[in-house]
């Protein structure tokens, strides 16, 4: 294990899935503050088979996690459009990145877009550029630490919104109530 890693409590990949372009980004962890570790890109365009792209995909996350040993992932949910060539392609190209990260045990949580946007800029509808300057401002990124490529800031988005609602308590993340979470959750009561 790399020893810089040890100083993280925890530690979040994000990947915005692409099949030309697939960002990731690396969220560490200390306490209540989060920081960014890594961010990059995966270019999958020299690739002319769509078959070969999935391939670097699952080796390239693979990597990812053997080299930083996240707690768990956080995905892109692929936004619906009208080419279903294109969603085919994305879903297949989320699918294997997932795989890759559920061969090594990581957990994976997906978020919509939106909902991405929302966490990071209180803004659903906010543009990727929005998303960049927010997240850079959040972590105090040098400028010139950003990457040009939008699909590392979004994999980061994807990061940091995962940390922020894993700290919300359960009742937020999606139960009607705390009577209902209670009820699905009796081994969590204490009486």
């Amino acid at each position: 294990m790399d020893s810089s890693l040890k100083e993280w409590d925890r530690i979040i990949i994000g990947i915005d899935p692409g099949t030309n372009v697939m960002g990731y980004a690396i969220l560490g962890i200390k306490g209540k503050r989060p920081a960014l570790i890594a961010m990059g890109v995966i270019e999958l365009s020299k690739f002319e088979s769509h078959y070969l792209r999935l391939r670097r995909i699952y080796e390239r996350v693979q990597g990812l996690v053997e080299q930083y040993l996240p707690d768990e992932m956080a995905i892109e949910a692929p936004f619906f459009g009208k080419n279903v060539q294109s969603m085919l392609k994305l879903g297949r190209a989320q699918g294997v990145a997932m795989a890759a990260a559920l061969s090594r045990d990581v957990p994976i949580t997906e978020y919509e877009p939106r909902k991405i946007k929302m966490a990071i800029t209180g803004n659903g509808g906010a543009s990727k550029e929005q998303v960049k300057e927010m997240l850079r401002r959040i972590l105090v990124i040098p400028d010139e630490s950003m990457l040009p490529q939008l699909d590392a800031t979004d994999a980061l988005g994807a990061a940091l919104c995962h940390y922020y609602e894993s700290g919300k308590p359960a009742v937020a993340r999606g139960a009607s109530s705390w009577k209902a979470f209670i009820a699905a959750h009796p081994d969590k009561v204490k009486r």
